[in-house]
């Protein structure tokens, strides 16, 4: 039986939501392994003073196999 973790992300982009989720799915297979399914759960814009779009960010559930490491004196890392 596999075990999975869920992370809770937020990525941003001067282009658009879509890359925005990109980033931070590319951004968080450079340290973790197996990811599985990302969803998109909220998506908003930063904005300037004047109101203009500085940045589209995403926020993302990103689930990844869990993998049980045991270190040198028992403890989970």
């Amino acid at each position: 039986m596999a075990l999975y973790d869920v992370i809770e992300l937020i990525g941003s982009s001067n282009e658009s939501w879509e890359k925005a989720a990109a980033n931070a799915c590319e951004q968080a297979s450079k340290s973790l392994r197996d990811l599985r399914v990302a969803e998109i759960v909220e998506l908003d814009m930063q904005l300037d003073a004047k109101g203009k779009v500085e940045a589209y960010r995403a926020k993302v559930k990103l689930s990844f196999k869990y993998e049980e490491r045991i270190g040198p004196i028992g403890w989970a890392s």
